[in-house]
């Protein structure tokens, strides 16, 4: 089994806004939802800790998801599992709620927050030497960045252990305009993003629309990365990146990692309406295989899988059935000619490397 760097999930957001208990057994949880019927990824969950170190997962990046967007909350007075919350201060109270899972988490030895350079490189040792008894590590990141209620807070988030944020998710935000939504960045946006430089706060460009997508690159001369995202050109949409962006990516040494959200995969996707038979993990490949030609080497691929981000296995490629199964690209990546130390930088090492380079050194 190969190890893997997994650059986005959304662990927090799936035990407390669904209310999962992510140390079990896949198989039990999915017992547990079998008889829910409030949406459609019920009891078709793919990701739980033991399900991840089953797939060689060393480690990941895992978020604080939490929207201050009122306007979405509607007559019901909202829905936990839905993100959104009527302002900023109620957004930043549920994201400290999110931060303290992870640490409960570390406390109990199911995982292990990473902070530094050093302490990555200590833990990838770890657990290449030992999967089966080193905690998962996780990197903190923020998807969107709301919980922030003032630029001035962003020490705050940073003293708690948060090394990677984008400004937006989906729709308008404090900060910059997210998927479906074109806009700049707004002034309190380009205050936070000195603030990221000043702290080391590595920038998520995954959602972040245009114009603002190219202002934040333009502001902002820190690390970038793209933490679950996929080609326009393959699946039209302002979810996915143009070539322009993506080049602007690679030009920044930044890693793009290839999401399994499979309206994101093939085009054409209904959610609800089409059936997993139409998507495949060889059409993440194509994604890989188009980045790759783009850059003319395959440093700036990785995996951001998503998996659990909301959708389970009604959303997925057909021969996806839980997050190990990540494991299968491996063959289609030989399959299309690439080498065993390119599989192993998608897999894990350009991961490694790059918050290698971007996390504090000390």
């Amino acid at each position: 089994m190969r190890p893997m760097f997994d650059a986005h999930l959304d662990l927090a957001w799936c035990a407390l806004g669904w209310n999962r208990d992510l140390t079990l057994p896949l198989p039990e949880l999915r017992q547990i939802e079998a008889h829910l019927t409030d949406h459609p990824a019920r009891g078709h969950g793919t990701v739980s800790l033991p399900e991840m170190r089953r797939g060689g997962i060393g480690v990941c990046l895992s978020t604080v998801l939490s929207r201050s967007k009122p306007e979405a909350i509607g007559e019901t007075g909202g829905d936990r599992r839905t993100l959104d919350s009527r302002n900023q201060t109620i957004a930043s109270a549920v994201g400290f709620g999110q931060l303290a899972y992870y640490r409960l988490l570390e406390q109990q030895g199911f995982i292990r927050l990473i902070h530094t350079a050093p302490e990555l490189k200590a833990h990838w040792a770890a657990w290449t030497a030992a999967p089966d008894t080193t905690p998962l590590g996780i990197i903190l990141a923020m998807e969107g960045a709301d919980p922030i209620v003032e630029p001035s807070c962003a020490p705050d988030w940073w003293n708690q252990g948060l090394r990677c944020c984008g400004l937006a998710h989906y729709g308008p935000h404090p900060y910059a305009a997210g998927t479906g939504h074109q806009g700049p960045v707004t002034p309190r946006g380009l205050e936070m993003l000195k603030q990221f430089e000043k702290l080391g706060i590595i920038v998520d460009m995954t959602h972040t629309n245009e114009p603002g997508f190219f202002e934040v690159l333009d502001n902002f001369s820190g690390a970038v990365h793209a933490s679950h995202n996929m080609c326009r050109c393959l699946v039209p949409g302002d979810r996915q990146f143009s070539d322009e962006q993506l080049k602007r990516l690679i030009e920044r040494n930044a890693v793009i990692g290839m999401a399994l959200d499979a309206w994101m995969v093939v085009p054409g996707w209904v959610r609800g309406v089409t059936q997993p038979a139409a998507a495949s993990l060889s059409d993440v490949v194509d994604h890989v295989d188009h980045i790759c030609q783009l850059a003319g080497h395959t440093r700036c691929v990785g995996i951001g899988s998503d998996l659990d981000g909301g959708f389970g296995t009604e959303q997925t490629p057909h021969d996806l059935n839980t997050i190990a199964d990540l494991q299968k690209l491996e063959g289609l990546l030989e399959a299309r000619g690439y080498s065993q130390a390119d599989i192993d930088g998608i897999f894990s090492g350009n991961w490694i490397r790059f918050f290698s380079e971007a996390l504090p050194q000390s």
